[in-house]
């Protein structure tokens, strides 16, 4: 398959090698089983990071050791607020826009990019590296445009990777090496050990933010699109906010986002091997559990909106939202008009998508079309943005 992806008309640029790896941090025991269950399979021109990574490892759980003696019986103690609100979606499907939106909210707090990337330690080192490490931060994602920080929302989804926890996040570190999708993304696939140690790490990563700031988490993570049940389950009362996206362009973006993934945080220099059909597949696995979550899971816990009309109308599709779930919507104006004002300049990457990749998009989601009324064009345009 051949994608070219662009930046403003330029080429995208390669991640720098000082920039923080999702590695950064890893409990001792979950990166150690990392590099065994791989075989150690590191290239070698990636072995700095790797050895960086283990001794990170290291620090990491004596600084867990640390916080937990200072803040664990705090954290136990902590009650959440109100059931978390899930931004779900597949990758590029505009999760990180609504979730950007719906934290402007003064009631709702949710866990930022260092405290996801550092789950096992931030109540006792967040400051300290906010402070005095800000710089090491790319000023935008390496996959688009968007503007990121130690301080900005992130996907709870690393933070869980770096518990240990089944995510399909630990594939990118070993990008050549066959995965589990299935298992990572399946809840169904676990054993009962195994799915409540999962919502264990999750409920105790959020007590911690919770204890930082007391407000109702705001949570987004694409492979939660595949968890909707069992999230209810854990967390009675959850809401779940599904965003979709054009196909044609989900699967573009998507493609790109994971050759980014593999360049920015692996440990092998990535072949991409059969990554249009990883994407297909992960694809269809995410949204056949979303469907069947929706036969057990209120109707009124879900509420589905389209990209394209919150890129359109970021006013009024929050309202929609908001109205949906009985929320006040007023309190959230100002932030949604301060956020959108902002990125009034935002602009968009560019792909091209040959016929034949359009044609496999509406032969194998032809479901999600149908469902979410988009539209089959033999004739679709073959730019498309990001």
């Amino acid at each position: 398959m051949t994608i070219e992806a662009s930046r403003n008309g330029k080429r995208e640029k390669t991640p720098r090698r000082w920039a923080p790896r999702m590695w950064l941090g890893c409990g001792l025991g979950p990166w150690l089983r990392l590099l065994v269950q791989h075989r150690f399979a590191v290239g070698w021109q990636y072995s700095y990071i790797a050895a960086a990574d283990t001794i990170g490892a290291a620090v990491n759980a004596g600084l867990y050791g640390y916080q937990q003696l200072r803040y664990g019986r705090q954290v136990k103690a902590t009650k959440l607020v109100a059931p978390p609100i899930f931004i779900i979606g597949h990758w590029r499907s505009g999760t990180t826009l609504l979730h950007e939106l719906l934290v402007r909210d003064p009631e709702h707090t949710f866990p930022n990019t260092y405290e996801c990337f550092s789950p096992n330690h931030f109540l006792v080192s967040e400051d300290f590296v906010r402070r005095w490490f800000s710089w090491v931060m790319p000023e935008k994602r390496p996959m688009d445009n968007m503007v990121t920080g130690w301080e900005r929302p992130q996907e709870d989804e690393f933070a869980l990777c770096n518990m240990g926890q089944p995510s399909p996040y630990l594939d990118i570190a070993f990008p050549n090496r066959n995965g589990s999708v299935a298992r990572h993304l399946d809840p169904d696939q676990l054993t009962p050990t195994e799915r409540e140690a999962w919502k264990a790490a999750l409920l105790w990563f959020l007590k911690c933010v919770t204890l930082r700031t007391p407000k109702r988490i705001v949570l987004k993570s694409p492979p939660h699109t595949s968890r909707v049940k069992l999230l209810a389950e854990a967390f009675p009362g959850a809401c779940f906010v599904n965003i979709v996206r054009n196909p044609y362009e989900l699967f573009a973006s998507t493609v790109n986002l994971w050759r980014v993934f593999y360049a920015a945080h692996g440990l092998q220099k990535p072949r991409c091997d059969g990554l249009e059909e990883y994407v297909f597949n992960t694809f269809a696995l995410m949204h056949e559990k979303l469907e069947q979550a929706r036969r057990t899971v209120d109707p009124a816990q879900i509420y589905d909106l389209r990209y394209e009309d919150l890129v359109a109308d970021p006013m009024g599709e929050v309202r929609a939202v908001y109205d949906h779930f009985g929320w006040d919507f007023d309190r959230v104006r100002p932030g949604v008009e301060e956020y959108v004002a902002s990125v009034s300049d935002y602009r968009r990457n560019r792909y091209d998508l040959a016929h034949h990749e359009k044609a496999a998009v509406a032969r194998r989601w032809a479901a999600y079309f149908h469902r979410y009324g988009y539209t089959i064009k033999d004739d679709a345009p073959a730019s498309l943005v990001q």
